[in-house]
């Protein structure tokens, strides 16, 4: 145990916060229903006014950026594994999804958008 906190405390403790430079890719989850298709991608900490969403033929694409609401000058960080950075995800689908309506919902960091398809 004595080598462990040794090995910690030998840590720069001044490292400034930056922001992750880490690609972020969110999970999705993708369900097919009788009126088309669900699309629910993790999202937490992201702002719904800042999501661009796309559709071009059979492709669904989601853009945004997750920023840290707490990097100020002067904090220190400890431990940092959330990243924070632009996104892009993109889903293909087996069929054409263009010119289908589109609703989305943003509940507790959850984005669920529904393709209705005519």
């Amino acid at each position: 145990m004595p080598d462990r906190d040794r090995r910690f405390s030998m840590l720069p403790m001044d490292r400034q916060v930056r922001p992750s430079g880490r690609l972020w890719n969110p999970a999705a989850d993708v369900y097919r229903t009788s009126e088309g298709w669900i699309v629910k991608l993790d999202l937490a900490g992201v702002c719904l006014d800042e999501l661009e969403i796309e559709v071009v033929d059979s492709n669904l694409r989601v853009r945004g950026c997750r920023r840290d609401t707490f990097y100020q000058e002067g904090y220190t960080y400890h431990q940092m594994e959330i990243t924070y950075s632009r996104f892009e995800k993109s889903i293909q689908f087996p069929c054409s999804i263009h010119g289908a309506s589109l609703a989305r919902d943003y509940h507790d960091g959850l984005l669920v958008i529904k393709l209705r398809c005519e």
